[in-house]
């Protein structure tokens, strides 16, 4: 069995590592650089850096900071936020992240992945998918002009009473007509390589993650699923690999205010019998 991830989250506005809940609120948790320092230290497997409001204010990746980080780690590195082009994806792997992360982009143009992965390969691409259980009212949810692509048809919303999840981007404040589920398949058949799949509903909550959520989207893929939103214990880090059936799960708060520490998260794990590299 492969080892089970553990990868802690930098988000990042104005060049500053922050943390909120639902991505609104947000308090400020210290330099980039030296926290990702101190997660290689810590043994992190992984280490992902989302500038939290790229696509929203409509800015270019701050690629001096990501610079600076891929210079100071070892681990591997995952860059997102405002990834508009294929020349943002170059630009940020020269920088030096080894996968990029998409999720506006990618709901504004599908076939963006199939390119992407195409041109970089599909194990640097990870798209995001900021999924929240829909209620009866979902108005404030839009669709895409892209939904008259036949092809797309089957990713379309249908809420019918039932439990689903539709899809968030620009950090959270649009909300769209998209199944998740549905997404989720589509984009591995467009070339994913991985997804990242946070939770609106629990994130910064420290409640846990939404354990329906991740095993479904787990259930679906054949590609990794990082799960995301709302770690608060360890036992909701054990929760995430076994009940949720995810391949890596990520923490910010936790591990960011000291809560507890990568290795302790580690030892841990695998005191419970989860694999993971020590």
């Amino acid at each position: 069995m492969l080892a089970k991830r553990i990868i802690p989250c930098l988000d990042v506005k104005d060049g500053r590592v922050v943390k909120g809940v639902s991505f609104v609120n947000l308090r400020d948790a210290g330099d980039p650089v030296e926290n990702a320092l101190y997660y290689d230290k810590q043994g992190a497997d992984e280490l992902i850096f989302l500038d939290i409001t790229a696509s929203h204010e409509k800015r270019k990746i701050i690629l001096d900071v990501v610079e600076k980080t891929a210079e100071d780690v070892f681990m591997p590195l995952t860059v997102g936020g405002g990834i508009k082009t294929l020349d943002d994806i170059r630009d940020l792997l020269r920088a030096g992240c080894d996968k990029v992360s998409i999720n506006t982009t990618a709901v504004k143009d599908p076939y963006f992945i199939s390119r992407a992965a195409e041109k970089f390969g599909s194990q640097c691409i990870v798209v995001a998918i900021d999924a929240k259980r829909t209620a009866d009212n979902m108005a404030d949810a839009t669709g895409e002009k892209w939904f008259s692509d036949l092809s797309m048809q089957d990713v379309i919303l249908d809420i019918s009473g039932r439990l689903t999840w539709a899809i968030s981007t620009h950090g959270g404040r649009k909300m769209k007509m998209i199944n998740a589920v549905a997404w989720a398949k589509k984009m591995e058949e467009l070339g994913a390589g991985e997804f990242m799949l946070t939770s609106m509903d629990k994130d910064g909550t420290k409640d846990g993650y939404d354990i329906e959520l991740t095993r479904t989207i787990s259930e679906t893929v054949s590609i990794p699923v990082i799960a995301s939103g709302g770690a608060g214990t360890l036992e909701h880090l054990y929760e995430g690999l076994t009940a949720g059936k995810a391949d890596a799960v990520l923490a910010a708060s936790i591990f960011h205010f000291r809560e507890f520490t990568v290795k302790e998260a580690k030892e841990y794990l695998r005191s419970k019998g989860v694999p993971v590299r020590l």
